[in-house]
């Protein structure tokens, strides 16, 4: 969890950041139960986020929070926002264009980092797998470039080297091709620990993974066009709650309306993979067909020339 960039950067530890943003936007997006809202707490350094161990999910909706922290050179504003399992298998299509409207109207501005939070105790799945996908999908692949991997239970799995070697020796392929794509952006966490040192110590790697991102974006967040559109539609007061509900809607449908093309989007895709497994397995059919009768014809006629009388003598 060191070495080189997704385009053969240095080390982040030796980078030359420039001037760090003073007020930053995180979202943590994750299954439920990988500790999201755990740690976003270690990042706020408090619990402003009920959390819990639990296969069920404790945040229901978005929420954000921030805080000021001194890092050693300034001091800055980190907002953190909590999101529910938005890519669950059990999750409905109106709960996650509702709920990801919320999120993207609460970093308008765009988001300068997106840490997408795994359980370092589980099995890296095929549903985890298909989370980063559907953001591809969703928000275009220009969200990799904002994307940092955030690994809890680091308690349980032993440290980094310990981690480390799992990830080589037994980890998924698609795992492995990401964490080597994300090598100065892959974070392991634990939010378990009461030392203050060891809490401090990743949250500064974490910070530090933070602020390679934003120098590698020229301190641009990630801000494609439904930001844009939100921002430009985003009432002047928020005190009146007609307006405010009736702007929600608004979002919440230009989402669906993503949503409904990244969902025919990912049914094509399946069905085009469909269709060329289908051709690959006719190919193999037919190849095996052609083998089978060359064989047989093989047989009938090694069995003719072992007939009686079959073999020209010349005398």
């Amino acid at each position: 969890m060191g070495g080189g960039g997704t385009d053969g950067d240095g080390d982040w530890a030796v980078l030359p950041f420039p001037p760090r943003l003073a007020d930053v936007t995180l979202a943590l997006v994750g299954k439920v139960g990988s500790g999201k809202s755990a740690t976003a707490n270690s990042i706020l350094g408090d619990d402003a986020f009920e959390s819990k161990d639990s296969y069920r999910a404790v945040t229901g909706t978005c929420q954000k929070r921030s805080r000021e922290f001194h890092d050693g050179r300034a001091t800055r504003t980190v907002n953190v926002i909590d999101t529910p399992g938005l890519f669950d298998m059990d999750s409905t299509a109106e709960h996650v264009q509702k709920e990801i409207a919320k999120c993207m109207d609460m970093a308008k501005d765009g988001l300068d980092a997106m840490l997408m939070v795994f359980s370092a105790q589980s099995r890296f799945s095929s549903e985890d797998e298909k989370a980063i996908e559907s953001i591809k999908l969703f928000f275009g692949n220009e969200v990799l470039d904002h994307m940092i991997l955030v690994f809890t239970h680091g308690d349980v799995v032993g440290g980094e080297s310990s981690w480390n070697k799992k990830l080589t020796d037994s980890a998924p392929a698609y795992l492995q091709d990401m964490v080597n794509l994300f090598a100065n952006r892959v974070v392991l966490f634990d939010n378990n620990t009461s030392d203050m040192r060891q809490r401090e110590s990743q949250l500064k790697k974490l910070f530090c993974a933070v602020d390679f991102v934003i120098s590698r974006n020229h301190g641009r967040a990630f801000c494609n066009q439904m930001f844009t559109q939100i921002k430009e539609m985003h009432p002047v007061s928020m005190s009146n709650k007609e307006i405010y509900d009736d702007y929600l809607k608004q979002i919440s449908k230009m989402v669906e309306e993503k949503l409904n093309s990244t969902i025919a989007r990912l049914e094509n895709q399946l069905h085009e993979e469909q269709k060329a497994r289908q051709a690959v397995e006719n190919n193999l059919r037919e190849e095996i067909r052609v083998l089978k009768d060359r064989l047989k014809k093989a047989e009938e006629e090694a069995e003719e020339e072992a007939k009686p009388g079959s073999s020209c003598i010349i005398l």
